[in-house]
């Protein structure tokens, strides 16, 4: 699974399959035996034909918004370790996924400059405070958090217009979707 932490589940990337006939397969599901729970898998290593598996042929980037890569690459079963199949070559679809990924931060809105240096002179300096002193680090981090929270607070105050904030603009702006984008401004705003 590829993640990009600033987007979370929204967009976690994985190589998916494709069948002969260029269809994506749904999830494998195993019976463990009695009870009421059935595990599924849609790793890609596990469409290789066996246990009732489909057999893939191809594999493509997949992202878990629903995007799919475009350009495919042939699976050699011959050459995947059964042990260890996460040694597999799977570099081609994490750049298509990482492509996907630089679209989406595209779209998003640019947070200034100013302020990601100041992010990252904040990082530096907490790596330095929690070495030296855990407990002030700890302190300052709860200061952050209250800032945080009334910050987003208000930011979300001036999203919100008289009809409400247009969903699939927010959700774009965030590089999320709608639900997460809805999720995350209630949240900010119920901590008020």
């Amino acid at each position: 699974m590829w993640e990009f932490e600033e987007f979370g589940a929204d967009h976690e990337g994985r190589p998916g399959v494709l069948l002969a006939d260029g269809t994506e397969p749904g999830p494998v599901y195993f019976d463990a035996g009695s009870g009421p729970t059935v595990h599924q898998s849609t790793d890609w290593w596990i469409y290789d034909g066996t246990l009732r598996a489909p057999l893939a042929t191809e594999m493509r980037a997949a992202c878990s918004c629903g995007w799919r890569g475009t350009p495919r690459y042939p699976v050699d079963w011959e050459a995947v370790d059964r042990r260890r199949p996460f040694l597999y070559d799977t570099s081609g679809p994490e750049g298509d996924w990482d492509a996907h990924m630089a679209d989406v931060q595209a779209r998003a809105v640019p947070v200034p400059a100013d302020v990601n240096a100041l992010f990252d002179q904040l990082e530096t300096r907490f790596t330095v405070l929690i070495e030296d002193e855990p407990l002030a680090a700890l302190r300052a981090a709860a200061t952050l958090e209250r800032l945080t929270q009334r910050l987003a607070a208000d930011a979300v105050y001036n999203v919100d217009d008289v009809d409400g904030p247009e969903w699939d603009t927010v959700a774009q702006g965030l590089g999320v979707s709608r639900r997460t984008a809805r999720s995350r401004l209630t949240r900010y705003a119920l901590r008020r």
